[in-house]
C-alpha cells in the first residue's frame, strides 16, 4: 500500500465494477462474439463485416457525435443502427436489428457471477459501511450478484456523464446524504476512477495492479489518489 495524500475520515465506500471486482475482458469478448454471430444469422449482409469493421465504425461515430461517449448503451445502439443502414438495410430493419442486437449483447454481457470471495469481502465491509457501485459500464449488477451487497449502482446515461466527469460521484453523495469528502472510491483506472473521484471532491484508493492492467508508477498527468493498493484485501487491513 502506498500513501500519496492524507486519508481523511469517510462514511461510505464506492466501487468501480469492471476490472476492479472481476476480470471483465472475457465477458466483453464473449458478448461481442455472440452479438456478431446473431447479426450474421439474422442480417446476412453483415457477414462481410468482422469485429474490426464495427470497431472502426464506432470510432467514426464517436468522432462525429462525441456525446455518445457518455452513454455506453446508447452508443452501441447507434453503432448497430448505423452499421445496418450502411449495409443496405432499411431504417425500420436497422432499428429492429439494433434493438435485437443490443438485447443479445446485454444478455451475454451480464451472463456471469462475481467471484464468491469478492462477495464475501464486500459483505464484511458492508457490516461497517454503506457500499455502492459507480461504473462506466452497462453490466446488470443484479444478474451478476452485486444486488445483495451494494445498496445501489450508478451508471452513465440519462444526463449522467461517464467518469472522469464527477456527475455520478455527486449523485452518489446526494443519495447517501454525505459530503463528497466522506466517500472513499475504489477503482482500477487512474484516468477514470482516480480523476473522476478527485474531480467530484471524493477520496480514492487506486487498485493497481488490477485485472486488466498494471501501472507501476502513477502517470504524471492528473491528480493523485489518497492511496494506491495492490489488492482489495488491503482495504480490510486499512479499516482494521
Amino acid at each position: 500500500m502506498k500513501s500519496y495524500l492524507r486519508l481523511g475520515e469517510f462514511k461510505a465506500l464506492s466501487f468501480d465494477l469492471d476490472d476492479t471486482l472481476y476480470d471483465n475482458a472475457p465477458y466483453i469478448r464473449r458478448a461481442e462474439a455472440e452479438q456478431l454471430a446473431f447479426l450474421h444469422r439474422q442480417f446476412p449482409a453483415t457477414r462481410v463485416w468482422q469485429l474490426s469493421d464495427w470497431h472502426n465504425l464506432k470510432h467514426r461515430l464517436l468522432a462525429q457525435e462525441p456525446g455518445l461517449a457518455q452513454d455506453t448503451t446508447k452508443a452501441r445502439r447507434a453503432l448497430l443502427t448505423q452499421g445496418l443502414l450502411s449495409l443496405g438495410y432499411s431504417e425500420a430493419q436497422a432499428r429492429r436489428g439494433a434493438a435485437e442486437g443490443l438485447a443479445c449483447f446485454l444478455a451475454h454481457r451480464s451472463d456471469f457471477s462475481v467471484p464468491a470471495g469478492v462477495i464475501r469481502f464486500l459483505q464484511r465491509l458492508g457490516q461497517r459501511y454503506p457500499l455502492i457501485g459507480i461504473t462506466n459500464g452497462n453490466v446488470d449488477p443484479q444478474r451478476i450478484g452485486l444486488g445483495q451487497v451494494l445498496q445501489f449502482v450508478l451508471q452513465p446515461g440519462e444526463g449522467l456523464r461517464m467518469k472522469p466527469h464527477g456527475d455520478m460521484f455527486a449523485l452518489a453523495c446526494e443519495r447517501l446524504a454525505i459530503a463528497p469528502r466522506e466517500l472513499l472510491h475504489i477503482g482500477d483506472s487512474y484516468a477514470a476512477d482516480v480523476q473522476g473521484a478527485r474531480r467530484g471532491g471524493c477520496q480514492v484508493a487506486w487498485l493497481n495492479p488490477a485485472y486488466a492492467r498494471n501501472e507501476p508508477k502513477p502517470p504524471t498527468a492528473g491528480q493523485l489518489p489518497q492511496l494506491e493498493i495492490a489488492s482489495l484485501d488491503c482495504l480490510l487491513s486499512l479499516l482494521d
